[in-house]
């Protein structure tokens, strides 16, 4: 199938491309963007126009920040194309609804991806957890925003999410493994006292269920999900690609390893099955963060 790139920026480059490039379903034939291009690939930087010139392109992945993303994810269903969400799949709930009630009318496949739930174990700490008494989880996701969106001040705008950026990724884990869902009860954010978005924050759920989340670790970077159960102690690390039992290795790779990879492989299946995919569970939980959390202002950023 055909599918164009909207947003050749560095996700698209370090992700999208090569998972694209790999795959037996896909075929890169055109991209929208203001600031990239792939070399050999026609390059537009207008939505509409690159839609006209290229009407059996049936599928496009949207790559672009959150905050803009909404109107040319409308612009691609009204034009009958199925469209691909890079996460968030939006800078706010109503306008990821909103998009699912349009691709529903218009009967194209619509997908919120989560990346961090394709990682090599987390499918497999959800079905070893599945039947298990969780007693509790924590969650310690903490990574250094100037290695991962260097000098990217969109991300410290109102609706770059700031630490939930990477935060939400955990989230999705989360949401994922969990056999029971939870809900927020309180959060802690920590704001620099000249960005609009948070660089920290610790959050408490329901069910014993804990969160750290922080922008500014340096060196070796953590991405960590432990729960107990009755029976055991899971940990999954380097965010969901190793998983013990007590310690002990356990689980098995998944038929598509990698998680871009597996984002576009469940992305065909959508397709063929003109089906849709939009849970906003993870997003719901950074709202409730957001609406919840008490504000502590620390450091000012700058990169």
């Amino acid at each position: 199938m055909k599918i164009a790139l909207v947003g050749v920026g560095k996700i698209a480059r370090d992700q999208h491309i090569p998972s694209l490039a790999a795959s037996p379903d896909w075929e890169l034939a055109a991209t929208c963007s203001r600031q990239g291009s792939v070399e050999g690939i026609p390059a537009y930087t207008d939505l509409d126009e690159m839609m006209a010139a290229h009407p059996d392109i049936s599928v496009i992945s949207m790559c672009m920040p959150p905050v803009p993303r909404f109107d040319f994810a409308r612009r691609a269903i009204a034009a009958g194309r199925h469209v691909m969400l890079e996460k968030p799949p939006g800078a706010t709930l109503s306008e990821c609804h909103a998009l699912e009630d349009m691709a529903r009318k218009a009967g194209v496949s619509l997908f919120a991806t989560w990346h961090s739930r394709e990682a090599n174990r987390v499918s497999a700490a959800r079905d070893w957890l599945a039947d298990k008494t969780i007693t509790r989880c924590h969650i310690t996701w903490r990574e250094d925003v100037r290695k991962w969106h260097p000098g990217q001040d969109w991300v410290f705008d109102p609706g770059g999410m700031g630490v939930f950026d990477p935060g939400i990724n955990a989230l999705s884990v989360m949401t994922k493994i969990l056999p029971a869902p939870v809900h927020l009860l309180g959060a802690e954010l920590s704001f620099p006292a000249n960005r609009q978005t948070p660089i920290a924050a610790q959050l408490q759920f329901t069910d014993n269920v804990s969160a750290d989340f922080d922008w500014r670790q340096e060196g070796p970077q953590t991405w960590d999900v432990e729960v107990w159960t009755e029976v055991g102690k899971l940990h999954l690390t380097h965010g969901g690609e190793h998983m013990t039992i007590d310690g002990v290795e356990a689980g098995a790779d998944p038929v598509v390893p990698g998680e871009y990879p597996g984002l576009y492989a469940q992305m065909a299946q959508l397709v063929r099955a003109k089906e849709i995919d939009m849970d906003l569970s993870p997003l719901r939980h950074v709202a409730d963060a957001l609406m919840l959390g008490k504000r502590i202002e620390t450091d000012a950023f700058d990169w």
